[in-house]
Parts: structure tokens; C-alpha cells; sequence
């Protein structure tokens, strides 16, 4: 069985095959670090560390790069705002990055390069994109000559005509065509810069992506990918810039995710619909938002809103208790059993449709209802009164494995003693204040945590269940 995935590029599944056999090279789009990142962000953050251990667990060996954007406009202003410098708001939203999406189960990149950190390899794309003819200076500023490189619209699937109707000149713009687009930016008063051939600076946004990949994956990489907003113009830029100075190939493959909606309305700031991902998991498990997220396909719309996510948690608990009664049956299994193999060819089974289902442009949703299915077999396998050692294993093996493809946590966390304690006295005084709507959260949430209740004349008892 081969992988097939989507290209943006050629708008069908193809058969991935690598460059070098047996290694991939993948770019994602990383976020710009201004402020703390919404579910906008978290999805491609978990799509594709889901691409890029599903690749590791077919056999690839995967050079996995992610940028951040830590200086452009949105920087600036909000370290105007904030009345900080742009590399402390960077730092700290940086470091918030990465607790968030930790917490989602999104391993880090081999590489998380930084704007700041490679500013003389995007000074030197730049430099030579000039001297082929392909972008100019003007006033300090510098400009890619869209019109020169001819497969532009390519990946958006549009063409130069219709561009230019779109198209207009923004006051101050120094271009010499209206389709042209920013490779450096003459600094401004009061904004950050660097030294360049152009005077004083920073550069456009696109400029970067092109300058890092081609840093640290080559020319010419496997995979590039990010959400379906960066198709046009980010991504379109990047290959003219990519492919204008090397005259190769930028990129193999293009993958984008979808779109998410909040409470079936589009997401964005205007609407006051914006969610951050350091708010939701304050009050929900990180991993059930992971999950969430991979139980629709990564090229479809998803919709966020909390009667969603609360179901899908529900779903979520069905298949980690599977897993629980299969531990606890353990202790009291044998390997006694006449029709141990006839169990084990059925789990080895729903290995061979999990793949089949990922294969298929790496279908997370119909994986999940693999795992529904495993959990169905399980529980049906629990029912006879013979259960042997071997037969359980394979099955808690296989869930472990599936749920690490898919970057899921599948053991509970055990709370520690003094953990129930303090909770239980929170309830105690949440009955006192008569709001039952907490006192019933809290019972709740224990239950999850296999904490039994018992409210008895001398008090509230816990045990574990």
C-alpha cells in the first residue's frame, strides 16, 4: 500500500513518493507570535504533527521544519501597545507557543527557525533575486516582479488576468506594476530594523518561508504545508520566489487544512467569536481538543463550540475506558484460552484499517472510527469468561500504538491525594453556597478521574473506583 494525499498544486490525491527514498522534507507554516495562538492555529499544528508521525510510522524518516514570524506589522503594534520591544512580545508568545501546543500533543519541529535568527540568508535570497532580474529596489524599498516569472497563480489555480482585476496600489506604494509584492520594507520611524544593501529595514512576510526552507530542507522539499488562508498570496509567493531563483521545483507537494468555523459562523475578531487555545484548555482536556480536531478530515470546515467539544469528550472517555477494562481483565486473565489467535487475527485486522484509512490522504476521521471499532471488540472480547494474557496485550498494544499515531495521551492521569482533598473541600463549600450547578462539575470531574463519592452523615468519603 502506497500513501496518497492531496496536492493543492494539481487538485487531486496523488501517490506520495519522496524525493530521496525513505526521507521526507517538510515545511509548515508556523505562526506569527504576537499574541496567544487561537483554534485557527491549533489546527494545522495538529494536522500536521499528525501527517508527521503517521510518516514516521510508515517507515519515514521525517526532517520536520516550522517557522515563526517574530517581527512584521502585527509585532509592532503590539509592542507599541504594550510599550515593549518586539523581541521580548516574540520571546514571550514564543514560550506560550509552546506550552500550548505541548499540552495539545504536538511534538516540536527538528528546526523552529526564527525571522531574527535569519535575517542574512533572507538579505541574500533577496540579493540574488536582484541580480536575476527578478525583483528591484526602490526607494529602500524592494519589490519581486510578479509579471517575470511565468507559473504565477499556479497554486491558487488563478491567472495573471484575473489577479490584475483584483489588484490595486496602495498609498506609498514605490511598485512598478500593481501585482508586484514586498520583499524588504524601508523602515519606518520607530520600528525595528536591520542593516541591508537597501538601506535601513525588515523584510516582507513571504520572503522568510522561502529563505528557511530552502535553509535548512534545500531547494527542493517533499512537503510543504499550512492552512488553506496561506494559499494566496503567501504560499503563491513563495514558490515565485522559490522557483525564480533556483529554477527548480519548490515544492513536491502541497497540503492546506481547512477552514474552522465557531458556532457555525466564520472565526474572526470582528465578530468577537475568537478563541484562544490558552482559554479553552484552562477548562477543557487539551487532548479531547486534539481529538476534536482530527475527528474531521483536515481538508474539510470544522465547527467549534462547546456542546461540540463536550460530546467529543464523551466519545473520547468511551474509548480510554475500553482501554482501562482491558488492563483491570489483565490481572485476571490466562493464556489458557483455544481461540487466543482467532482474537488476534481481528485486532491485527483493525491495524490494517487504520492504515488503509490514513493511506487515504491521511483520513483521521474514518481512523477514528477504527478505533470505535477496537473498542467495540474489546469490549465484546471482555465478555467472555475466559480471557488470556496474550489477546490482552495485543489489544492494549494496539490501542497505545494508534493513539501515539494519532498524538493521543490513552493512560489517565492519576490525581494525587491532597489533589481529591482540595477539590472535594471546594465542593463541600460550593453545597454550602448552594450552587450545585460546581458542586456537580466537581462530582463529575472526579468521576472521570475513577473518584467514587460518598456523602455520608460524618462527612464526604473518596475512594478510587
Amino acid at each position: 500500500m502506497a500513501i496518497q494525499l492531496y496536492n493543492t498544486l494539481t487538485r487531486k490525491k496523488e501517490t506520495f513518493v519522496p524525493l530521496e527514498e525513505g526521507k521526507v522534507k517538510m515545511y509548515v507554516c508556523g505562526p506569527t507570535v504576537y499574541n496567544y495562538i487561537h483554534i485557527g492555529n491549533a489546527r494545522p499544528a495538529i494536522v500536521f504533527d499528525t501527517v508527521r508521525r503517521y510518516l514516521e510510522y510508515r517507515g519515514y524518516d521525517v526532517k520536520y521544519v516550522s517557522n515563526f514570524t517574530d517581527v512584521d506589522d502585527k509585532l509592532i503594534r503590539a509592542a507599541n501597545q504594550l510599550g515593549e520591544d518586539v523581541p521580548a512580545i516574540a520571546d514571550r508568545f514564543i514560550n506560550a507557543y509552546f506550552e500550548d501546543v505541548s499540552a495539545l500533543g504536538c511534538q516540536k519541529a527538528d528546526v523552529h527557525p526564527r525571522v531574527m535568527e535569519n535575517m542574512d540568508i533572507i538579505i541574500e535570497f533577496i540579493s540574488e533575486l536582484i541580480d536575476k532580474g527578478f525583483a528591484y529596489e526602490s526607494a529602500g524599498d524592494v519589490y519581486f516582479r510578479t509579471r517575470k516569472f511565468d507559473g504565477y497563480g499556479k497554486l491558487s489555480h488563478q491567472s495573471i488576468d484575473d489577479l490584475q482585476i483584483g489588484a490595486r496600489i496602495e498609498v506609498g506604494d514605490r511598485k512598478q506594476d500593481d501585482l508586484d509584492f514586498a520583499l524588504w520594507k524601508a523602515a519606518k520611524e520607530g520600528e525595528i530594523f536591520w542593516e541591508s544593501p537597501w538601506g535601513l529595514g525588515r523584510p516582507g512576510w513571504h520572503i522568510e518561508c522561502s529563505a528557511m526552507a530552502k535553509k535548512y530542507l534545500g531547494e527542493t522539499i517533499d512537503i510543504h504545508a499550512g492552512g488553506q488562508d496561506l494559499t494566496f498570496p503567501h504560499h503563491e509567493n513563495e514558490i515565485a520566489q522559490s522557483e525564480a531563483l533556483s529554477g527548480k521545483l519548490f515544492s513536491r507537494y502541497w497540503m492546506h487544512n481547512g477552514y474552522i468555523n465557531i458556532d457555525n459562523e466564520k472565526m474572526s475578531k470582528s465578530l468577537g467569536n475568537f478563541v484562544l487555545v490558552h482559554d479553552i484548555i484552562k477548562k477543557h482536556n487539551p487532548q479531547v481538543l486534539r481529538f476534536f480536531m482530527l475527528s474531521v478530515h483536515y481538508r474539510n470546515p470544522i465547527n467549534y463550540s462547546e456542546e461540540l467539544l463536550e460530546s467529543t469528550k464523551a466519545a473520547f472517555e468511551r474509548l480510554i475506558t475500553s482501554y482501562q477494562n482491558l488492563k483491570h481483565r489483565k490481572e485476571a486473565s490466562t493464556d489458557l484460552t483455544d481461540n487466543n489467535q482467532e482474537w488476534l487475527d481481528k485486532i491485527a485486522s483493525s491495524q490494517e484499517q487504520f492504515i488503509e484509512a490514513m493511506d487515504d490522504d491521511f483520513n483521521t476521521a474514518k481512523a477514528i472510527s477504527v478505533l470505535f471499532d477496537l473498542s467495540k471488540l474489546a469490549n465484546y472480547y471482555l465478555l467472555e469468561k475466559n480471557t488470556a494474557v496474550a489477546v490482552i496485550d495485543a489489544f492494549t498494544k494496539q490501542f497505545e500504538d494508534l493513539f501515539h499515531v494519532l498524538g493521543l495521551t490513552i493512560e489517565k492521569e492519576e490525581m494525587l491525594d491532597e489533589e481529591i482533598d482540595a477539590l472535594i473541600e471546594k465542593r463541600i463549600q460550593a453545597r454550602k453556597d448552594r450552587n450545585f450547578q460546581l458542586s456537580d462539575q466537581i462530582r463529575d470531574q472526579l468521576k472521570e478521574m475513577n473518584i467514587i463519592l460518598e456523602d455520608t452523615p460524618q462527612g464526604t468519603r473518596w475512594k478510587r473506583g
